[in-house]
């Protein structure tokens, strides 16, 4: 356990120390999945390239589940450090190893038995229902890994082990991009090769992250006889849940929205593709600062030392802004050059264009508003969460996208997702001021009590 980044680092080198392997981590997981339709789209076939998007929505799901056990073990192991409750640590990590698998094993009987039903709700075509039926079979055969890999670097980063979580995710990734091109175009298995792809990167970063539990410095475990579900699973689905609640409303809302999208056609959804592939960039290195700070956050919550934990999310405000508005500038003046490089259909990049510049009108902010989520996370705040997550995936989103496409049309539908982050934002402020408030208060009675002492 690296005790000094939480106790003695100066906050900016302690947030920089656990947020930028969490950011390179972000930055090689984006290269792969950028890859996978980098190389499909090599194929210059728009319904291969229709069908790896079609799938978004059930990444989201794989998250979800990991993160269930992977945020709500994370931030729970992170509290217990900082209230030095060790033993109370190998039964969460041995806990959330075996209900993760347990749980992945359901999900995967789940979409080899009613893959026709799914593949029919996820708006496939005829044309696109044979390249999408073959990607998921392989995903679906490999959901173990997909689950694990997410869980397990949570949990050790949850310690401090930043650059172990890392280290594990980037192997998994390369072993990825280096297999497409020889599985999608050298053996001609598109699609199908693409998802093979995935899983056995997949396998790479699981046996890393497993490999981690044989360290004596660790205070995690993996052991069956630390398996327990009492005092455990509660904590653990309290946060666990509404993080994954934002992961599965996510995938519904993706899956509803290239049901609205498939309406006008097959190329539409393909430019989305592309362009929510090129935008997870912005979307995903903003979301890693913010990730990686949630063990500090946890920690300092766990401690009762506040101000470090207020200076902490301050300054990773400041990062991800940083990162939002240089992006912004950037993917603003070459959006044509980065939707070319996907695929070389014109009619596709005419979508795309205009699709990623509209995704691009919130990315200055999106790193907040994740600052903002995932500190919720680390403090135990299970409600304001779980709304969070609801407003921007549901209750923002789904009633914009039904008006904006009733009113504008397609235009209407590209510009849904950036203003549902502008609504959540302004949400997501009140919210936590409301919070720090609280927790200002909290620490003067503290304070108050210990000076009667």
């Amino acid at each position: 356990m690296n005790r000094d980044v939480f106790e003695k680092l100066p906050v900016p080198k302690a947030v920089m120390s656990l947020a930028v392997p969490s950011v390179l981590s972000m930055l090689v997981s984006i290269i792969y999945n950028m890859a996978d339709t980098f190389f499909v789209g090599q194929t210059n076939d728009p319904n291969q390239v229709a069908a790896v998007s079609l799938t978004m929505p059930l990444f989201f799901i794989f998250l979800a589940v990991g993160n269930i056990f992977g945020i709500g073990g994370g931030t729970f192991i992170s509290r217990s450090l900082g209230a030095k409750q060790y033993d109370k640590i190998k039964s969460i990590s041995s806990s959330c190893l075996y209900m993760s698998i347990a749980a992945a094993a359901v999900l995967t009987a789940v979409f080899l038995i009613f893959m026709t039903p799914i593949l029919h709700l996820m708006g496939t075509s005829e044309a696109t229902e044979g390249f999408t039926r073959s990607y998921l079979f392989f995903l679906s055969l490999g959901i173990v890994f997909s689950v694990e890999s997410i869980m397990l670097s949570n949990i050790i980063r949850a310690e401090g082990a930043a650059k172990t979580a890392m280290f594990g995710m980037i192997l998994g990734s390369v072993v990825n991009i280096i297999l497409d091109p020889i599985m999608i175009l050298a053996m001609g298995l598109g699609v199908s090769g693409a998802a093979i792809a995935t899983v056995i990167g997949n396998m790479c970063a699981v046996t890393v992250y497993l490999l981690y539990f044989r360290r004596k410095d660790t205070v995690l475990s993996i052991a069956p006889r630390y398996f327990t579900l009492k005092g455990i699973w509660g904590p653990i689905f309290i946060i666990g849940l509404p993080a994954s609640v934002n992961n599965i409303l996510m995938g519904i809302s993706n899956l509803v929205l290239n049901n609205v999208l498939s309406s006008y056609g097959d190329y539409p959804v393909a430019a989305m593709g592309v362009a929510l592939r090129a935008n997870m960039l912005v979307v995903m290195l903003q979301m890693g600062f913010s990730i990686g700070i949630q063990p500090l956050i946890g920690y300092s919550y766990g401690a009762k030392n506040y101000t470090r934990m207020k200076k902490a999310i301050g300054f990773t405000m400041i990062c991800t802004t940083v990162i939002g508005v240089a992006l912004t500038i950037a993917y603003y003046f070459h959006t044509e050059f980065i939707i070319t490089a996907f695929i070389k259909d014109e009619t596709v990049i005419m979508h795309g264009v205009k699709m990623l510049r509209a995704l691009m009108v919130a990315g200055p902010l999106l790193g907040i508003l994740f600052t903002f989520t995932f500190s919720f996370q680390a403090m135990g705040r299970a409600i304001p969460s779980l709304l969070l997550s609801v407003a921007r995936q549901g209750l923002f989103f789904l009633p914009i996208l039904f008006i904006a496409n009733r009113t504008w049309g397609l235009d209407g539908v590209i510009y849904t997702q950036p203003v549902t982050d502008l609504f959540t934002m302004a949400v997501a402020a009140v919210m936590f001021f409301v919070i720090m408030h609280r927790v200002n208060k909290q620490a003067q009675s503290e304070t108050e009590a210990a000076a009667h002492r």
